[in-house]
């Protein structure tokens, strides 16, 4: 999973808001006609062009505001759709209401829970499921950070999440690192493992079958 780098004022490179990619920025200022042949520029307010996609944001005071401010990654592109949606209104808010888009992320995770094979119905059991099958124990702990800030979203508890933005920043790296281990890595493997000659595939499944018969 590659590094993401949030939009930042005046920043000649970065993952574009739209388009998702790593890519140069061009960066304008606005100006106006005042006096009879004249021209004024615009307080505060520019625009930035991304050199791949070719689409617009603008910007005040050196905050994104269209589109709305979004400091966070895009979803994984392996996020199972049914994560999606919760994971993409989560982040069109985080900038407004960091408590809200920490309690959507807790509803993408549990809609993840049952793409993992579990119920989807309490997230801690799932997780303990999870790792009595050989859960990493990094991914462990990603689940349950997630798990446990949500929830401190829906019923306030230790962490006032509107007071650290930065808590709930995090959730989207952290439920896109579970998507990588946990979808991602495997689908990859298993594409690579089919290309492999029927014949050798063959010979693994019979190597296999005999030490299960041992």
């Amino acid at each position: 999973m590659q590094t993401y780098f949030p939009p930042k004022y005046e920043a000649e490179q970065y993952n574009c808001i739209h388009c998702g990619v790593y890519s140069a920025q061009t960066w304008s200022e606005f100006w106006f006609r005042g006096a009879p042949g004249q021209f004024q520029r615009a307080q505060f307010l520019a625009y930035c062009v991304c050199f791949h996609c070719g689409k617009w944001s603008y910007w005040y005071m050196g905050r994104m505001i269209i589109p709305s401010d979004a400091p966070v990654p895009p979803p994984h592109p392996d996020m199972p759709t049914a994560c999606v949606g919760d994971y993409e209104e989560a982040r069109s808010i985080v900038a407004a209401s960091p408590r809200a888009a920490s309690a959507l992320i807790r509803l993408a995770l549990q809609k993840l829970m049952t793409e993992l094979g579990e119920k989807g119905t309490n997230i801690n059991a799932d997780i303990g499921n999870l790792v009595a099958k050989g859960l990493p124990d990094l991914v462990q702990k990603a689940l349950d950070f997630c798990r446990v800030v949500g929830n401190n979203a829906v019923h306030p508890g230790e962490i006032e999440i509107n007071d650290t933005p930065e808590i709930a920043h995090s959730l989207f790296e952290m439920i896109n690192f579970i998507v990588e281990d946990r979808i991602a890595k495997p689908k990859q493997i298993q594409a690579l493992y089919a290309q492999l000659p029927e014949g050798a595939r063959n010979a693994i499944q019979a190597r296999d079958e005999k030490v299960e018969s041992t």
